[in-house]
């Protein structure tokens, strides 16, 4: 981008008043400076602690205390959709499979073995003897009956996450009733410990999917009570932990369940999570000692404190490269924004290094693409084979745009852009910085709008906004997880984009077992949709900027920063 100085001193000038102003997450509350994916993003994934040692000894009060930056809107593994709930799922439930956040390999969950037909298309799982928190055995039922909530097409709301079981042998088809009866889809109990699934197409990644929440089981007792997921009473759950008190607005706690088929694994006896949504909050409640962890993913440090706390506590501080992207998204169905050049000339007028450097100071990378650094490709990372080079910052080039989109829409000037975030500190600094950008450098004048994060996500889903922050984790380690979302329809695709040509790349790739072939497909699919038509505007790759108790082991990042604590434990200290 070519900048004038006036403008730099314009946009420094708000970044103090902006700073002053401010006293906070697959979908992610969290800011720009701590969320999640960076310019270090790796496939093989690191612990973000350590592991026992012969010589630690134990705290004896094994009760972790973190925060959320937001409440979870769901605790209905059909119905999530953010970062938040997926860490606190990932504690009251287990999968066919988990994720060794080491490793990266999936590896036995609630299925102690599992064998693939020589096509790749049946997977035979044998489940082990493990039991829901009331003591009811888990059965292959309770898989059936959780993938066909999903893929209910009934369901009101009908589940964001139904696309992620269209690998299944008629899943699509009958989330989009060409098929009536689930009995055709690719999901039977064979008895009460064997589950058969049939895909519709080999899927190497799909192993690890069987990790994602999507994909956990329910029980029976969910059936014919729709408000079974509000409530810790009602709340009948197959992992290490039970959710025990939550006081909406405030708190949640979940306690180590004691049926849990692995529970000798698990140390922490408590997990107690405030809710909080002020950084400068959670920054001094940790220098207190009353929490054990801040920052990333689950919340956030103040993006002025994270040079002071990386000096002040560099044996606590961590920083780590995660695979998923901050941007901006528009409505495409609303006018003028149906017009792809207004779309392309305010992408094209943002500096993102200026971002960075000023504003989010968290060390990320800007963003051209929307498959961010550490996703796997044909051979290596896809980032590294696919140059995320879809579009340049070029002031004079927006220029030219927005006024040939204008021109076309019958308008002289851009009315007033509403850009809307979830409450946060870091995407409020975000967005003062991007819509003076905006101003300064094409005349457009931005009203920003902060909103509860229930209420942001809702506004989404339904196209009530003209441009949203929005920031997306991925699911699984392949270009899918970021791709597959922005088919017509999908449920996360919270643009109105529906592209026959796009559905078609994406289709092409999960019914592919060539890795060079799909690789292209991608390639050809995320042009189209930055290139070409500007669905959304990448901004950055994010890092994961977090504080540790030196005395915390065990918690650990995946590899697209996602956090488990259930294998956490406390230190004498």
């Amino acid at each position: 981008m070519k900048k004038s100085k006036s403008l730099l001193l314009m946009f420094a000038l708000v970044l103090v008043i902006s700073t002053v102003l401010a006293g906070c997450g697959g979908n992610n509350t969290n800011n720009g400076s701590n969320a999640n994916t960076g310019n270090t993003a790796n496939t093989g994934n690191t612990a973000d602690t350590g592991n026992t040692a012969t010589d630690e000894k134990l705290a004896a009060d094994q009760t972790l205390k973190i925060n959320l930056s937001a409440e979870p809107p769901t605790f209905d593994p059909a119905q999530a959709q953010d970062s938040q709930a997926n860490t606190v799922l990932k504690t009251m439930y287990e999968g066919l499979t988990r994720m060794n956040d080491e490793t990266g390999k999936a590896e036995p969950g609630i299925a102690e073995s599992w064998e693939i037909s020589a096509d790749g298309l049946v997977y035979t799982f044998k489940l082990r003897d493990a039991l829901w928190s009331n003591g009811d055995p888990v059965e292959a039922a309770d898989f059936v009956r959780a993938w066909k909530r999903v893929l209910d097409p009934s369901t009101d709301p009908t589940a964001p996450y139904a696309y992620q079981l269209y690998y299944l042998k008629n899943g699509e088809e009958y989330y989009t009733k060409k098929v009536t009866d689930f009995a055709q889809v690719g999901v039977k109990a064979v008895d009460a410990k064997t589950l058969e699934v049939t895909l519709k197409a080999p899927t190497p990644y799909f192993l690890g999917l069987l990790s994602f929440y999507t994909y956990y089981p329910v029980h029976k007792s969910v059936e014919g009570n729709a408000k079974w997921a509000t409530s810790k009473d009602t709340m009948i759950v197959n992992g290490p932990f039970t959710l025990t008190d939550w006081v909406t607005g405030q708190s949640l706690q979940v306690t180590k369940n004691d049926k849990y088929w692995d529970k000798d694994s698990i140390k922490l006896g408590k997990i107690d999570f405030s809710l909080v949504n002020s950084g400068a909050t959670e920054l001094l409640s940790y220098k207190n000692g009353e929490l054990d962890r801040a920052g990333g993913p689950t919340g956030e440090i103040p993006t002025e404190q994270i040079p002071i706390v990386q000096k002040e506590l560099p044996n606590e501080f961590n920083r780590k490269g995660i695979a998923s992207v901050y941007y901006y998204e528009f409505n495409i169905t609303e006018k003028p924004f149906t017009n792809a050049k207004i779309r392309k000339a305010l992408a094209m007028s943002i500096d993102r290094q200026v971002l960075i450097d000023n504003v989010t100071l968290g060390g990320q990378l800007p963003a051209f693409g929307f498959v961010p650094p550490g996703i796997a490709g044909a051979e290596g990372e896809y980032r590294t084979a696919v140059k995320d080079s879809y579009f340049t910052e070029d002031l004079e080039q927006a220029k030219t745009l927005l006024a040939e989109g204008l021109k076309e829409e019958g308008l002289t000037k851009l009315p007033t852009v509403e850009l809307t975030y979830n409450t946060s500190e870091g995407h409020k600094k975000i967005a003062l910085a991007i819509a003076d950008m905006w101003k300064q450098a094409l005349g457009v004048d931005v009203k920003t709008v902060n909103q509860e994060w229930a209420v942001f996500i809702e506004n989404r889903q339904h196209l009530n906004y003209q441009v949203a922050r929005a920031g997306w984790v991925a699911d699984y380690n392949d270009p899918m997880t970021f791709l597959d979302m922005w088919v017509t329809g999908g449920g996360n695709n919270d643009t109105g984009y529906a592209n026959p040509e796009y559905d078609k790349l994406i289709n092409d790739a999960k019914a592919s077992s060539d890795l060079a072939k799909r690789q292209e497909d991608f390639a050809a699919a995320e042009k189209m949709l930055i290139e070409d038509d500007m669905v959304l505007i990448p901004l950055y790759y994010y890092t994961n900027n977090s504080l540790t108790k030196e005395y915390l082991k065990g918690v650990t990042l995946d590899f697209s920063g996602g956090i488990d604590l259930t294998r956490g434990y406390l230190l004498e200290h």
